[in-house]
């Protein structure tokens, strides 16, 4: 394997079609040289939410462009690159099927080896991509569709620690926006809101804390939530501003203390690991989220941890964690052919028992 891997890593798991191309030589800082998202929202927008078979037919009229435009950002093409990364799973069957077509396409053209990434992996490798971490640190990989707390071993060791037995937070905002008459993506509306009200105004859950371990349960917080709402309209014939803000603020305050207890269980575990160089990081679209983000932070200061969040872009579906994967994976001898498979459901931990149940397609999570 060569002392220095350029990738080009394609993502189209939701509703973000992406490209983007990182270099890497051994003892050298990864190089993004390239990142190129072709987002959905004004196509999503007048449903409340992300439509499956409308992001697939985006995927499959973007990723290409995206492609062309990422190694022309990169001032490289196909003769220089070492291989074509691209999720495989998990995700939106019709979107993670219209990149692995495409990559496929390129492989076959190009000849160019094919590497296929689990898009929780891109995410949980992410502070390996800007900060070196060394293995094995801990994550917690919070996003729309998914949220666990992960020990991350190695490329392809991971061991789950707890996990959401119902909505992932991000699911959660989603449907608080909506409730809430908010516009999608619902984080960042909810948090905006949130930034101008009180906190303490609603008496809202903090779902499973009563009980030992790392899992986690957003369901009723948003059912309070829908609960607190109606009766305000049920009281005053309609919602003001303030009570909007005062309902952001409570449900994230929520949401945050839970995941910040959850976490300080699972550096437990994690510490009982002896790691040399101890650290946290938290990767995903809710680690976008500034409340959440300073919240960790004094947290794993006072447990002696290093604390790594990515930036905003890299906290959100991108490319770069995918070809960044494909170089960890590809530098330690693993590809795949062109039977590689589009799967809705991928699990990380494929030891631990699934958080969500499984079904004919496999473990969800």
């Amino acid at each position: 394997m060569g002392a220095t891997l350029t990738l080009i890593g394609l993502e189209s798991s939701c509703d973000d079609t992406a490209a983007a191309v990182v270099r890497h030589a051994s003892g050298a800082r990864p190089e993004i040289l390239s990142s190129v998202v072709a987002g959905q929202t004004d196509l999503h927008a007048p449903f409340g939410g992300v439509v499956p078979e409308i992001a697939a037919r985006a995927h499959a009229e973007k990723v290409d462009i995206c492609v062309e435009a990422a190694l022309a950002e990169a001032g490289v093409g196909l003769a220089a690159l070492d291989a074509i990364a691209v999720t495989a799973g998990p995700g939106l069957i019709g979107g993670v099927l219209s990149g692995v077509m495409c990559a496929k396409g390129l492989a076959a053209a190009s000849g160019l080896p094919l590497v296929g990434i689990n898009h929780l992996a891109g995410h949980a490798l992410t502070p390996r991509l800007t900060d070196g971490l060394a293995f094995p640190y801990l994550i917690l990989l919070v996003s729309g569709g998914h949220c666990q707390f992960l020990m991350v071993r190695g490329a392809e060791d991971f061991t789950r620690l707890g996990g959401t037995i119902d909505d992932a937070p991000g699911e959660a905002f989603d449907k608080t926006a909506r409730l809430l008459a908010l516009p999608q993506p619902g984080g960042p509306a909810v948090e905006a809101e949130a930034a101008a009200g009180d906190p303490a105004r609603f008496t809202f859950p903090r779902p499973l804390l009563d009980r030992p371990g790392c899992d986690l349960s957003f369901s009723g917080l948003k059912t309070a939530l829908l609960r607190a709402r109606d009766a305000l309209i049920a009281e005053k014939g309609g919602l003001t501003r303030a009570d909007r803000a005062d309902l952001c603020a409570g449900f994230q305050a929520a949401v945050r203390d839970v995941l910040v207890e959850k976490s300080r269980r699972a550096i437990t575990l994690y510490l009982q690991e002896g790691p040399d160089s101890p650290a946290i990081a938290v990767a995903g679209g809710v680690a976008a989220n500034a409340s959440l983000r300073a919240a960790l932070r004094v947290l794993a200061e006072e447990a002696g941890l290093r604390f790594v969040a990515p930036p905003l872009r890299l906290c959100t579906d991108n490319a770069a964690m995918i070809a960044w994967a494909g170089i960890e994976r590809f530098r330690a001898g693993h590809c795949d052919d062109m039977t590689l498979a589009a799967r809705p459901r991928w699990p990380l931990d494929t030891v631990s028992p699934a958080m969500l149940g499984t079904g004919k397609k496999g473990a969800k999570a």
